[in-house]
C-alpha cells in the first residue's frame, strides 16, 4: 500500500512538473519575451544633437527598447491642425530619415512620428496624449528662440507620467546629426521667416517593431 501511495505521488508529481515546463507551461525566465519599451527622441529642426541619440542607443540596447524619434511642426493658428506643412517637413523628414539609418545599423528597432500642434509644446502634447513611453530623451537647445523652451522643459518634468532625461552639452561640444545635405546657412536663413508637413503619419523602416 505504500509502494503503490508513493508510486502515485511520484506519478502525480511528473505530471504538475510536465505542465509547467515549455510548451504547455512557463517558459525559463531568459526565454520570456520581454515587454517592448519605447523611447521618445523628440527634434524641432534640421539638427539634434549627436548625444542625444547616442544616449537613446545606449538606453534601447540595455532595454530592448523602440527608439521613436519625433518631429515636432508647428502649425499656424489660420491652418486646421491637419493642414498640410509641406515646408516644415522639406526640413525634419530628411533628418527623420538620417535617425532612422543609424538606429537600424546598430540592430535596434525605430518607429518615427511627426507630432503637429500650435506650438512645440503643444505638438508634444498632441503625441503623448495619443501614445505612452516609457522614457523621453530631450536635447536642450541653445538658442532660446528655437527648439523646446526652459518652460516647455518645465512642463515635461512636471506633467509627463514617464522618465525624462534631458541632455544640455557643454559649450564646447558642437556635435550633431544632421540630414545628408544639410546647409547650415540655408537652414538659418529659412527659419527667419515662420515656415508653415503632408499630413502627419508614422515612417517605418526595416527592423521596425510597431506599437
Amino acid at each position: 500500500m505504500t509502494i503503490l501511495l508513493a508510486v502515485i505521488v511520484a506519478l502525480a508529481a511528473g505530471v504538475a512538473v510536465g505542465y509547467w515546463l515549455p510548451p504547455h507551461g512557463r517558459l525559463p525566465f531568459r526565454d520570456r519575451p520581454r515587454p517592448v519599451r519605447r523611447i521618445l527622441l523628440p527634434f524641432t529642426g534640421e539638427t539634434i544633437s549627436r548625444r542625444a541619440l547616442e544616449a537613446a542607443v545606449r538606453l534601447a540596447r540595455a532595454e530592448h527598447a523602440t527608439i521613436m524619434p519625433a518631429f515636432l511642426a508647428r502649425v499656424p493658428l489660420n491652418l486646421p491642425l491637419d493642414a498640410p506643412l509641406p515646408a516644415q517637413c522639406a526640413r525634419g523628414m530628411p533628418l527623420i530619415e538620417a535617425i532612422e539609418q543609424r538606429v537600424v545599423s546598430q540592430g535596434l528597432s525605430v518607429d518615427s512620428r511627426i507630432g503637429r500642434g500650435r506650438s512645440y509644446r503643444d505638438a508634444l502634447r498632441h503625441l503623448l496624449d495619443g501614445e505612452s513611453f516609457d522614457r523621453i530623451i530631450v536635447s536642450a537647445s541653445r538658442d532660446s528662440h528655437t527648439g523646446l523652451t526652459s518652460g516647455d522643459l518645465k512642463w515635461l518634468l512636471e506633467r509627463v507620467p514617464a522618465e525624462v532625461l534631458i541632455l544640455r552639452p557643454a559649450p564646447s561640444d558642437t556635435l550633431e546629426v544632421t540630414a545628408p545635405g544639410f546647409n547650415a546657412s540655408a537652414a538659418l536663413r529659412r527659419r527667419r521667416a515662420p515656415s508653415p508637413c503632408p499630413r502627419a503619419r508614422p515612417r517605418r523602416s526595416p527592423g521596425t517593431v510597431a506599437p
